[in-house]
């Protein structure tokens, strides 16, 4: 793949100052074979003033360039970028015709052909520069136009668009031109859909996705659809702004890289959302967030956006802020900030404390072109910027937030807006210095950390809360007792608010000295809690007693916090767990302990002697889970704990006699995702060979089956298996994303570290090579999941940054290269603790 220009901040600056973009009416043929699309592009924009600008597009062939009527050269197409000169002040208009190539890595226009059945589906990606594999276009979010598409689709094929889209004589498929929207968010999905539709408050509402899940789709159809009216409505009793687009359809689409994309009236999501197997229902939590995040984006997104990338943080904070709080607010997930606090946020403490932190609204100075800004997708922009904004709500009070938000709409809407702005509408609805707010939490970087400690006398005790960090914080604290008629039962005393720094002294409270005592018991700001030492041995031997689950998740969270900064024994941790997790009744909890558990705690923070003992602790805890579910009123919590037994089983016995029985005794059935969990573990242990995972897959031919049997494949301990998937993943260049991340997954296991070292050394040359040659979306599949996790010594640490000073890796690659090393020498400091 050859090297593309990325636009920086400068050009389009200089870009916009020039042009207005008025329309764009594009022409796709999707009729033209497995390989490429016909693509012609007709901008109509003026000019400000006489001067010379380019427009980019990345085709296979580029037939023909005309401007203002007259033919300009195809070969002085530099790279992405065909330059524009001598333009005079005034309208112009530019008409190129292409051919364009379908994207395996769901980057661009990606095809996609269903094992199961044979039928292909497209989608487009547009995100950052992914535009300019499917259209010429002044690529920048400040440049919006109105979009006119006409589509020529195979027969039996429904396309969907932005707009409501309809099927006309000639077989083309036109959609309704957008009102003022960015490139990125353009999107187009065609192939022979499975659709269920309906419509609310006088707009056509649909669900979409590939026909061999049509069946999966129908099962959840009502609470998919119930999900979108709850979130509609409570979004237009928030704002004041009417949703700004003519339809809404959610279409669920194959090897999607992210879990969602906000394109305005086509929001795309990876199809994993629609289930084919058993799930909890925290899983069913999750995806009804995704749902609100997304159809947040409408309005703050969509209908205002960003002028440049450095604000994507802002567009990101505030979908995910809404998307849990409104999901609270409008349906029966009414628990949504537990699993925030428990998976979230634990997502953004991890990512702030890595060498590439970078400010929750970075520098616009950091992030001066394209690839830079594609960097900052991570837990800082997610989680830490929601956390900031619940912690702005907590701070600011619901009704000044949401009049500042409603002011952000009504002054920018169809146009952009910086942060700057952003700031400005919410100081126009209070009296708080919001710009001092600002600077102190989104312009700043790292975890501050909270640590308690309190002062006992007679009749009173006060807290004290010192602050290792910059930021005011208001928190609720929580006070609990010990029962006195169950010893093994916490009671909530009081809850009370303050504010970090507290100002003046803290109070002297009246009673006894608790046994608990709980910083930021609500988790309503973003910060590391260190209790003080009888509440930390409160959390140790009690946790489960605890009333509340979000607080039992902050507790949590203080405890793995510990143990990654080498404050608390990993053994201890999984102790605690042991000991606390069976009377756990919150699903969010469960599967957040559990996964840290064996992760990171046994797979990384344990040396290599003492993982056995640990993956006993966790078959043991996991069995307990198993035994008190047998009454079958806790399914999500017996799943979850067949599902981790399942991962951290060190014998093959059990798990081979529930495949071969295709069930668990007492429940559930084995459905495929379950079936292809047992596998990769068995396969890990060495237990079944490739024949038993052909078989598998005559039986679940799907795509889901297709990874599930690339991930065995990999995972067998057997040196040609291993080269064999080596080879696919860094040679051949054949496999699509998905496939690429199942191989990847299986490749590397704590149980088979002899058997693949000399892939250490291969990997950092292969990992450089293949993102550059692929791009940014294998790059980060590369960097996340065929990173080798689990060779935790000093040699790989080494050896890592090595290849950061001298491979020059492409920086979707480096970053994910930094952030992995750091989390390896993390790990050698626990050990070492």
């Amino acid at each position: 793949m050859a090297p593309m220009s990325v636009l920086t901040r400068d050009e389009a600056q200089t870009r916009a100052k020039l042009l207005d973009v008025h329309r764009y009416q594009i022409e796709l043929d999707l009729t033209r074979g497995d390989e490429i699309f016909d693509s012609r592009t007709v901008i109509r924009f003026t000019t400000r003033a006489d001067g010379d600008t380019f427009v980019e597009l990345k085709p296979a062939e580029l037939r023909s360039v005309t401007l203002d009527g007259n033919l300009l050269d195809p070969l002085s197409l530099d790279e992405n970028r065909l330059p524009l000169k001598d333009l005079t002040a005034g309208e112009h208009e530019l008409r190129i015709d292409t051919t364009m190539r379908y994207s395996r890595t769901g980057e661009g226009m990606h095809r996609f052909t269903d094992p199961t059945d044979g039928e292909t589906y497209v989608y487009t990606q547009l995100f950052m520069e992914d535009v300019q594999r499917v259209f010429a276009a002044f690529d920048q979010p400040d440049l919006k136009a109105v979009f006119e598409l006409t589509v020529t689709a195979p027969d039996g094929w429904t396309v969907l668009a932005n707009g409501i889209t309809q099927r006309q004589e000639d077989g083309r498929w036109g959609a309704a031109a957008t009102p003022l929207i960015s490139t990125y968010l353009v999107a187009v999905a065609a192939g022979p859909w499975h659709s269920v539709r309906t419509e609310h408050r006088g707009l056509p509402f649909g669900i979409h996705c590939r026909r061999s899940l049509a069946a999966h789709l129908d099962t959840d159809a009502d609470e998919i659809l119930d999900i979108t009216r709850a979130c509609f409505d409570r979004y237009h009793e928030k704002f004041e702004e009417p949703y700004p687009f003519d339809s809404y359809d959610q279409a669920f689409v194959p090897e999607f890289n992210a879990g969602a994309m906000e394109n305005p009236g086509l929001v795309t999501f990876r199809d994993e959302f629609v289930y084919r197997s058993a799930v909890t229902d925290t899983e069913r939590q999750t995806r009804a967030m995704v749902i609100a995040h997304e159809m947040a984006h409408m309005w703050f997104g969509d209908l205002v956006t960003l002028r440049w990338w450095d604000d994507i943080w802002l567009n990101e904070s505030f979908a995910e802020y809404m998307g849990y709080q409104t999901l609270t607010e409008a349906t029966r997930f009414t628990d949504t900030w537990t699993d925030f606090g428990i998976v979230r946020k634990a997502w953004g403490y991890d990512a702030d404390q890595r060498p590439s932190t970078h400010p929750v609204a970075p520098d616009p100075e950091a992030v001066p072109d394209t690839a830079s800004a594609m960097l900052n997708f991570d837990g800082i922009s997610y989680a830490k910027g929601a956390s900031a904004l619940r912690q702005l709500v907590a701070w600011l009070g619901e009704k000044d937030f949401l009049a500042g938000i409603n002011t952000h709409f009504a002054r920018h809407k169809f146009a952009n807006a910086t942060l700057a702005d952003f700031i400005e509408s919410l100081a126009a609805a209070t009296e708080r210095d919001v710009h001092a707010w600002a600077d102190s939490w989104l312009r700043t970087t790292g975890v501050d950390t909270l640590t308690a400690s309190v002062t006992d006398r007679p009749g009173e005790w006060t807290l004290t809360l010192d602050r290792a960090g910059s930021r005011p914080h208001r928190v609720t604290v929580g006070v609990y007792d010990r029962d006195l008629n169950d010893s093994r039962a916490l009671l909530l005393r009081e809850r009370y608010e303050t504010d970090i720094p507290q100002q003046p002294a803290p109070e002297a409270r009246p009673g006894t000295r608790p046994a608990l005592v709980v910083p930021n018991d609500l988790d309503l700001t973003y910060a590391k809690i260190r209790l003080d030492e009888v509440s930390s041995e409160t959390a140790l031997r009690g946790i489960s007693d605890v009333p509340d689950a979000l607080t039992r998740a902050v507790l949590w969270n203080t405890l793995r916090d510990m143990v990654r900064d080498g404050d608390l024994a990993p053994a201890d941790y999984l102790e605690t767990a042991r000991a606390h997790l069976p009377e756990e009744r919150d699903l969010a909890v469960v599967e957040g302990v559990l996964t840290f558990a064996a992760t990171q705690v046994a797979d990384r923070y344990l040396p290599a002697h003492e993982r056995p003992a640990a993956l006993a602790t966790l078959t043991s805890l996991c069995r307990d889970l198993i035994r008190r579910t047998e009454d079958g009123d806790h399914p999500g919590l017996r799943l979850i704990a067949v599902r981790h037994l399942i991962d951290v089983a060190a014998q093959p016995d059990t798990i081979s006699a529930w495949l071969s029985e295709g069930t668990v005794p007492g429940g559930p059935e084995l459905d495929p995702e379950l079936r292809w969990r047992i596998l990769g573990r068995l396969a890990v242990l060495g237990a079944i060979d490739d024949a038993v995972i052909d078989t598998e897959l005559v039986q679940d031919p799907s795509a889901t089956g297709q990874e599930g049997a690339a991930r065995c494949r990999a995972a067998l301990p057997d040196p040609v298996a291993k080269r064999a998937a080596w080879d696919s993943m860094f040679t051949t260049d054949d496999l699509s994303n998905y496939l690429f991340t199942a191989t990847a997954r299986g490749f590397w296991q704590p149980e088979q570290t002899d058997l693949v070292r000399q892939y250490v050394d291969l990997y950092w040359n292969d990992a450089v090579a293949v993102a550059a040659r692929r791009g940014p979306a294998i790059a980060e599949a590369a960097g996340r999941w065929a990173f080798p996790a689990y060779a935790i010594t000093p040699e790989t640490l080494q050896a890592g940054e090595r290849c950061l000073t001298e491979s020059n890796p492409i920086p979707a690659l480096r970053r994910k290269l930094t952030d992995q090393l750091d989390d390896l020498a993390r790990a050698l400091r626990v050990r070492e603790a």
